[in-house]
């Protein structure tokens, strides 16, 4: 479910809940869990990294799909709570964006540091990264609005956001969604590498600029309250979001099905 390996000091945490490192309770729970112990290891920074073709499919739908309206509030408080500790790391985290990260894939690499994506296995099938919750009948949560807004403006923002859209890596480069890009296999290591040469810098003198320049965001996290989960819990169990949901889970299970006959 979760891997881990050292670089040096820096903490490689790589999602390994396969076919697509979807998000479900117990591993939103183990990345947390990990992302606060780090600093006790003695790491001074985290990489979190996915599969190879496969950073993650965000939301394990079908999982959540099973959960009454307490159970799905309380993982939608577990994945902000992950989310703010990313945002609040006192160490640096990077996101090694191994291959696709369509929604909340895509939203755990906007509350790094810095994101290095991989830009296709080849020439002809780039990876793609986005917030496509509106095509499936979700509504983007505040708090990621704002985290979005934050670090590639409010009008790009928007138009990503109320479309749905999913970028290929060459275009989320240029509209800053993400760093830089690299050839797959050197994803983990370029993140590692710019990990390092932020650590090599005066230690206190960069980890309190650091603080200072994520401030807003840190402060803005303080309280899950003011982000209107239980709104995005009431748009989950309407009977059109449903419809919607079930239909995708359909699908990804003929998938499925498919794979494992073939």
């Amino acid at each position: 479910m979760l891997q881990k390996r050292r670089h040096g000091s820096v903490l490689e945490l790589q999602l390994a809940r396969p076919p697509v490192n979807a998000l479900d309770p117990e591993l939103v729970v183990a990345l947390r869990t990990e992302i606060a112990q780090a600093r006790r290891d003695e790491a001074c920074g985290i990489v979190i990294s996915g599969s190879r073709g496969i950073y993650s499919g965000g939301f394990d739908v079908p999982a959540l799909l099973r959960l009454n309206p307490p159970q799905l509030r309380s993982f939608l408080d577990e994945f902000f709570e992950l989310c703010r500790s990313i945002a609040a790391s006192p160490i640096p985290i990077a996101a090694a964006i191994t291959g696709h990260s369509p929604a909340g894939g895509a939203v755990l690499t906007i509350f790094c540091d810095y994101r290095v994506m991989a830009a296709s296995v080849d020439s002809t099938r780039p990876f793609l990264i986005g917030l496509n919750e509106v095509p499936v009948g979700l509504q983007v949560p505040d708090f990621v609005q704002f985290g979005l807004q934050r670090l590639i403006g409010f009008y790009k923002a928007e138009r990503l956001m109320v479309g749905g859209l999913m970028l290929d890596a060459a275009s989320a480069l240029r509209v800053g969604l993400v760093d830089e890009l690299v050839e797959i296999d050197q994803v983990v290591s370029r993140a590692v590498l710019w990990l390092e040469e932020i650590l090599t810098l005066p230690l206190n003198a960069m980890s309190m600029t650091r603080q200072a320049a994520r401030s807003d965001l840190v402060g803005t996290l303080s309280s899950r309250d003011d982000w209107n989960l239980a709104q995005f819990a009431s748009t989950w169990f309407s009977t059109e979001t449903q419809a919607i949901l079930h239909s995708f889970a359909q699908r990804l299970n003929e998938r499925k099905a498919t794979r494992t006959v073939s």
